[in-house]
């Protein structure tokens, strides 16, 4: 269903999701991804996305199943966001391969102080949060994890043949390991409101690399 800006102007503030133009299941995948990434899965209720846009509860099924069929919507959105960012900063040919790397991480350290450490990885803590308690979250979760590692992977492959990385490394391992460092460093930034451990977790992985 499409929310349709051609009706008669009202007075007060505009409903959102009208004055975005968007499509309503857009605006609730949206929305939802802004909270899930803030508070959580459990802690995120329906009835609290529907207010702030203004939906009725009948859209919100219309659409989704369930809150889980929602969440693992939320899950697909949020990937496929952070993929188009990847490839925006890992194909940027004014830079060397490692060097764009550093600017996609200097990047990311700065969108978390801009919200004030209120948001970290939607994929990270969602994967705290279950774990392997719920398959189909897991299995989504781990397969964005996956193709995170293999866009990292393809930038790491240019370092070598850029001579920036030694022939003999292993970049899908070294992908691997940069994930799994770096979304502990952001769950610990979110803890301590600070980008120390941002920081010290880039500066020590590029460091390191088998030159």
């Amino acid at each position: 269903m499409t929310i349709s800006t051609a009706v008669a102007p009202r007075r007060g503030r505009p409903p959102k999701v009208s004055r975005f133009r968007l499509e309503t299941r857009q605006a609730l995948v949206r929305y939802g991804t802004e909270l899930l990434t803030e508070q959580g899965f459990v802690s995120t209720g329906i009835d609290q996305i529907l207010k702030h846009l203004d939906i009725p509860k009948g859209s919100f099924y219309h659409y989704f199943a369930s809150k889980e069929e929602f969440g693992l919507a939320v899950i697909d959105a949020y990937g496929a966001y952070f993929a188009r960012k990847l490839d925006r900063w890992f194909s940027d040919t004014s830079l060397a391969p490692l060097e764009r790397l550093a600017a996609f991480i200097d990047d990311a350290r700065k969108g978390m102080i801009r919200h004030g450490y209120r948001r970290g990885c939607l994929i990270g803590n969602l994967s705290q949060e279950f774990g392997a308690g719920n398959e189909a979250f897991a299995g989504q979760l781990e397969k964005t994890f996956q193709d995170w590692q293999r866009r990292l992977a393809s930038c790491l492959d240019e370092a070598k043949e850029a001579g920036q990385l030694a022939p003999r490394a292993d970049t899908a391992q070294l992908a691997a390991f940069f994930w799994i460092g770096w979304e502990g460093a952001v769950m610990r930034a979110r803890l301590t409101r600070s980008d120390a451990a941002l920081v010290l977790f880039s500066r020590t992985f590029l460091d390191n690399l088998p030159e």
